[in-house]
């Protein structure tokens, strides 16, 4: 029973990882772009939450949906003004772009909210529960696992049903040729950074309402999404789904055997699937 109990928990504690990587694959599947500043950008996420419920003295929910218009203006920005311009066949300028950022993001929170822990409190929600029988479920872990599959269902919906995910499908396949077909690569590009902050708007408030954060966490939460991103294959987002998942089992099945293993048997449970599988579990046939 106590490990039906482990995996389950294990399972939705994926769908948190999930969040913080979908943003992440989605970037790096239309510009290859490996963004080094996306955990911080989560955790701006969430101060930019925790503002607004500060300021307006609304729900985190409420709160959340106010602040998703602010962050997807920053992410078009940031793309449009920054990125676009290093962008290319060298991989190094993003690099050293993205991480310049990281650095800027967690020095300016910092200077704004020193190195306090921040907490968003939704309300009895955080505690509420299930009883599904077998195992008993938080609710908030429960509505953490919903989110992901619904934003990795609507981000499928948007890059294979829409206009605008064919000009995101004909940019990241051939940008010269999109571009001689009337299609701009750099407001697509800033319009899939804007999407992508989005998903990380939904990441950071779900962050922020099941742990403290504080300015210097980003990095910590790059790592799990790149991992999920990896184990899923590069620009799967179901495989990103599915690698959060593992990454949340891996865990949470250390953390059953012993405490001080929790956070190892993420990156044991990573580098056994890359040792099998070095392309990841679904990776896109053009990689």
């Amino acid at each position: 029973m106590m490990w039906i109990d482990t995996l389950v928990q294990g399972v939705l504690l994926g769908g948190l990882y999930a969040l913080f990587a979908a943003g992440l694959s989605l970037v790096f599947g239309i510009m290859r772009l490996v963004n080094l500043a996306h955990g911080d950008l989560i955790v701006l996420g969430a101060y930019v939450i925790l503002i607004i419920v500060s300021a307006l003295g609304l729900n985190p929910f409420l709160a959340a949906l106010v602040a998703l218009p602010i962050m997807f203006t920053i992410g078009w920005v940031l793309q449009r003004v920054v990125l676009n311009r290093v962008l290319g066949e060298d991989i190094l300028p993003p690099l050293l772009v993205t991480f310049g950022l990281s650095v800027v993001i967690q020095n300016a929170l910092m200077q704004g909210y020193s190195a306090d822990s921040q907490r968003l409190r939704p309300g009895p929600i955080e505690s509420a529960s299930l009883d599904l029988g077998v195992v008993t479920v938080g609710v908030m872990p429960l509505l953490t696992f919903a989110s992901a599959v619904v934003v990795i269902v609507a981000l499928n919906q948007l890059f294979y049903r829409t206009a605008l995910g064919r000009a995101f499908r004909a940019t990241s396949d051939d940008p010269v040729t999109a571009q001689l077909m009337g299609i701009k690569p750099a407001s697509v590009f800033a319009m899939a950074t804007g999407i992508a902050m989005i998903v990380v708007t939904i990441a950071a408030m779900y962050l922020g309402m099941r742990a403290n954060f504080d300015p210097t966490i980003g990095p910590a939460r790059l790592i799990y999404a790149f991992e999920a991103v990896i184990i899923g294959g590069l620009g799967s987002l179901w495989g990103t789904l599915v690698g959060g998942v593992i990454i949340g089992v891996a865990q949470t099945v250390g953390a059953a055997i012993n405490l001080e293993w929790q956070i190892l048997a993420g990156h044991v449970a990573f580098l056994v699937v890359l040792a099998f599988r070095p392309r990841g579990l679904f990776p896109r046939a053009n990689d």
